[in-house]
């Protein structure tokens, strides 16, 4: 059975076989893969006018739970995003009323980014129309061939996150949504 990736994978031997590798073909399905659940998300957000970026602040907030709030800093690392790009969005989010920001309780020179109840219940519903979506992208598969593919990526993740990895650079990955 071929796919869109195999068409890939014989372009690049047909013109440059060289660029293939060991991990060719896996690198290409995860990508592609990511890119199809990409593209789901953002179809799905559109709907709440919310921007990728958006998203994963209003989830990043939702996810830390009760009282749903985070330092700045906490924010930006747990999003790959740099303080200046938190900032631009939060304003974002502040002026659509879904987030505030506070002074934290223990410091005043500090600031919590809160989620607001109407962020609350917009995450909320946005998250479980992206479950939907991402559930829709899978469709098609069997539940064993959706487990076997999870146990398989759960191995290769259990085995890179390793830190005594050699030649191992620390992403920072940010959790999950």
């Amino acid at each position: 059975m071929r796919d869109r990736v195999d068409e890939l994978i014989a372009s690049w031997r047909a013109e440059l076989p060289e660029v293939l590798g060991p991990t060719t073909e896996l690198t290409k399905r995860v990508l592609v893969l990511a890119e199809d659940l990409n593209a789901a998300t953002r179809r799905e957000l559109t709907r709440f006018d919310l921007t990728l970026a958006e998203f994963g602040v209003l989830v990043g907030l939702r996810r830390a739970g009760a009282p749903y709030r985070l330092k700045p800093n906490e924010l930006s690392q747990s999003l790959l995003l740099s303080s200046g790009g938190t900032s631009n969005i939060v304003n974002r989010l502040v002026a659509r009323g879904l987030v505030r920001r506070e002074s934290a309780p223990d410091d005043g020179r500090s600031t919590l980014i809160t989620l607001t109840d109407n962020g609350r219940d917009l995450s909320e519903a946005a998250v479980l129309a992206n479950s939907v979506a991402h559930d829709e992208v899978f469709a098609a598969l069997a539940p064993e061939t959706v487990r076997s593919a999870t146990e398989a990526l759960r191995e290769v993740f259990a085995t890179l996150d390793k830190p005594s990895r050699p030649g191992r650079v620390d992403s920072g990955r940010a959790q999950s949504r």
